[in-house]
């Protein structure tokens, strides 16, 4: 509810005379017709939250002080009792640290609110800015091409002019299958763009709004564009379970010479440059007369002598070849998965970038990664409400979110240099004022198109370092949007009720583990480069953008107080032997104050949100779980690689559905099925704490004194409660994602010999 409050409330009128258009971010307003366009106001529990921090603060305090003196001034004169001490001590300052960064995004929320529905009035169809769309995708067999070409259709139906779309495809597994779904996409979007139009359908996805039709509605031609769609969907399904474009299938040389590129000698890693122009705003029509977008497939040059980085190293081929083809001035980078869910969401941004007031250090607009098909309960909290959407109305109210890689659209001029002190490309035809005056098939545009999109274009200039999406980190959109912000930049974040973007979520606990653990990785990376967060970040930034960056670049080190909790508290318990305060303490309720503190802000803030109780609960257990696998290897797997042994690779997340898999997400049902390492530790952790909990919860119902170990209970208890579905798959399950069996027997063993060795040391 938005309150017209001046003190609460910022607010946008706007009014400008036409002479004062320009080049880039131009808007044609007219004189005297202020619009609000857009507005925003703090969260309410703001005060609360600053109070509250104040009093955890010094409830943290007081728990570090107990642990110096049981450390310092009354040490214990056995060297594993101050060992365990030790370990408790550093995972409450690792506790205590990762607290008070994520209290930088509870200092200054805000939620923002545009009106898309102004701008119209005050802009003409004819002063719109060019947009290009940026889609990257690397593998038919983990990406198939028809998701892509979906993702690509709803964004080409944009109620936006269309003449100022163009969409560039990232092809970095350069197949010609991808080409192909393509080429045929593109004969669909004839019919499919004037069908959206005319009807004003809001799914513009085919997919998905065919698959939202459970009947035929009274549409006219609704047949008929659904048997088109199913038509095309069976060639590209057809082709890539040949794995080869079938010849009958090549309707003109066009096609044929486009295809004839994939020779013998052409390989995933080692190829030259295929730019493709599908469509041609400047001549292809729909079947209504209207012009087309731009639609423009891009495999860069590859050889396995040359580094590619990954989708950065794609993003900065697109931004130069889409600067020598089209050079809109926003662009929009957009995962191969994630299909529009608002065809309004052009004119939402525009109501931010033609603010006067905002346009001179605005880099990027983000909207919310949100996802379709998750289960009712989300057991993996894939969802990650707290990363897209709670933390980042916290940055907003600072100097902006983070970008998250999709959904995000960017100003190009934030992509070379800084506010004030601008980085200029090496060629002109590249910088972000550059006007491309030829059109985009002749030879001289094509020609340096190919140019700038070969792999060793890059030598000896300052793309991934200065300008473009940045190189070092395998989170490149973290590491882009942190190094923007402290170039000066700022951003904003979008949030409307209609949800802007559509994707997919993993649905193995596998898939979602590993993408934890390359994202933790890239993390890293960040956090312990040149550019750190803490100290580079505090000096460009402020502290509370630097806390807020290293809340999440330091994500790893959960690991540290989760495995450490996880095991220390349960094999002293197995022995008898007290860690925490005793229920006749005054100590015992800090620990039970800081327990329920932070636990009661966490639900707070995530029932406000729209969350539900099994929801937040299921996010506990997957803070717990990822603590004990993803978190834990790639903090290993980092050490390793900071001392010359390298252990990992970027590889794709897999999004390919198989049908029993999909039926076990729906049913709420853990998938592991899998035998990996991830899962060792995991279930480890799960039998010890099973263990200690059945012995004391034995040893308390026979009447023994267990006073002390109330602490332990509790902890304990909650584990076991959060590993229900690990027990559940080591002995109630017997179909394909069960706990493997060499995973349940060398847990078992490991569980045994680490309370064999408890015994003998406590």
């Amino acid at each position: 509810m938005y309150i017209c409050c001046i003190h609460r409330i910022t607010i946008f009128h706007i009014s400008y005379p036409r002479s004062m258009e320009g080049r880039g971010l131009r808007a044609g307003f007219t004189a005297d017709a202020p619009r609000l366009l857009h507005m925003s106001e703090p969260l309410r529990r703001t005060a609360f939250n600053r109070l509250f921090a104040v009093v955890y603060f010094s409830a943290i305090l007081a728990l570090l002080y107990r642990h110096v003196q049981n450390l310092f001034l009354h040490p214990t004169t056995s060297f594993l009792s101050f060992s365990i001490t030790l370990f408790l001590f550093i995972s409450n300052l690792v506790l205590a640290f990762m607290w008070a960064s994520a209290q930088a995004f509870r200092m200054s929320p805000i939620r923002r609110k545009e009106f898309p529905q102004n701008l119209k009035q005050i802009i003409k169809d004819e002063d719109f800015v060019g947009l290009d769309v940026f889609i990257c995708t690397a593998d038919p067999y983990k990406e198939p091409p028809m998701n892509v070409v979906n993702t690509a259709l709803s964004l080409m139906a944009y109620d936006y002019p269309t003449e100022k779309i163009s969409i560039y495809v990232s092809d970095d597994g350069g197949s010609v299958l991808t080409l192909f779904a393509f080429m045929e996409a593109a004969k669909f979007a004839r019919h499919w763009l004037p069908f959206c139009r005319q009807h004003n359908i809001m799914e513009r996805s085919p997919h998905v709004y065919f698959e939202s039709i459970s009947h035929h509605p009274s549409i006219p031609q609704f047949e008929k564009i659904e048997i088109m769609y199913e038509d095309m969907k069976m060639k590209v399904e057809q082709v890539i379970d040949k794995g080869a474009v079938i010849e009958e299938y090549i309707s003109d040389d066009q096609q044929h010479q486009a295809f004839n590129k994939w020779t013998k000698s052409f390989s995933r890693m080692d190829h030259p440059t295929v730019i493709q122009v599908i469509l041609d705003k400047s001549k292809d029509t729909d079947i209504s007369g209207q012009l087309m977008p731009n639609l423009i497939y891009v495999s860069r040059e590859k050889s396995k002598t040359s580094p590619h980085h990954f989708k950065a190293g794609a993003l900065n081929v697109l931004l130069r070849v889409s600067a020598v083809m089209t050079n809109a001035p926003i662009i929009l980078t957009q995962d191969c998965d994630m299909y529009s869910n608002d065809p309004q969401t052009p004119l939402r941004i525009l109501c931010y970038f033609s603010d006067p007031a905002l346009k001179s250090n605005l880099a990027f607009v983000q909207f919310p990664q949100r996802f379709h098909g998750l289960n009712r309960d989300d057991i993996y909290a894939t969802e990650y409400k707290r990363l897209f959407k709670i933390n980042s109305m916290g940055f907003d109210g600072l100097n902006g979110p983070n970008y998250v890689g999709s959904g995000c659209f960017f100003r190009r001029r934030a992509l070379f240099g800084g506010p004030s002190t601008p980085v200029p490309p090496e060629i002109p035809e590249l910088g972000p004022d550059h006007v491309v005056r030829k059109p985009i098939i002749s030879h001289e545009i094509l020609s340096l198109a190919h140019r700038v999109a070969g792999c060793n274009y890059e030598n000896q200039t300052g793309w991934g370092s200065q300008s473009g999406f940045r190189y070092g980190s395998l989170v490149e959109d973290f590491y882009t949007g942190y190094r923007l912000q402290c170039e000066g930049w700022k951003s904003l974040f979008c949030n409307p009720e209609r949800a802007a973007f559509l994707g997919d979520v993993p649905i193995t606990l596998f898939d979602v583990l590993s993408q934890c653990k390359r994202w933790c990785i890239g993390l890293f990376e960040v956090a312990f480069s040149k550019y750190n967060t803490l100290i580079f970040g505090s000096q460009s930034m402020g502290v509370l953008m630097s806390l807020a960056y290293s809340h999440y670049a330091l994500w790893p080190i959960w690991c540290i107080p989760v495995t450490f909790y996880s095991f220390l508290p349960q094999l002293a318990l197995l022995n008898q032997v007290s860690l925490f305060p005793k229920i006749t303490e005054p100590w015992f309720f800090l620990y039970v104050f800081l327990l329920l503190g932070a636990y009661g802000q966490d639900f707070l803030d995530f029932v406000l949100d729209g969350g539900t109780v099994r929801k937040w609960w299921n996010a506990q257990r997957m803070w717990m779980i990822r603590g004990l696998s993803c978190y834990l290897f790639s903090s290993i797997e980092y050490l390793l690689k900071s001392v010359g042994i390298s252990t990992h690779g970027f590889s794709l997340t897999s999004k390919v559905v198989d049908d029993e898999q999909s039926k076990r997400y729906g049913q709420g049902i853990f998938e592991f099925g899998v035998p990996s390492p991830l899962f060792m530790p995991l279930t480890v952790a799960a039998i010890i704490n099973l263990f200690s909990f059945l012995l004391v919860l034995t040893q308390f119902f026979s009447g023994k004194n267990t006073e002390g170990l109330c602490l332990q209970m509790i902890l304990t208890g909650s584990i076991v409660l959060n590993c229900l579905p690990v027990y559940g798959a080591i002995g109630l399950r017997n179909d394909a994602g069960k706990m493997p069996t060499q995973i349940t027997i060398i847990s078992t063993f490991v569980s045994v010999a680490l309370y064999y060795a408890s015994s003998l040391s406590l």
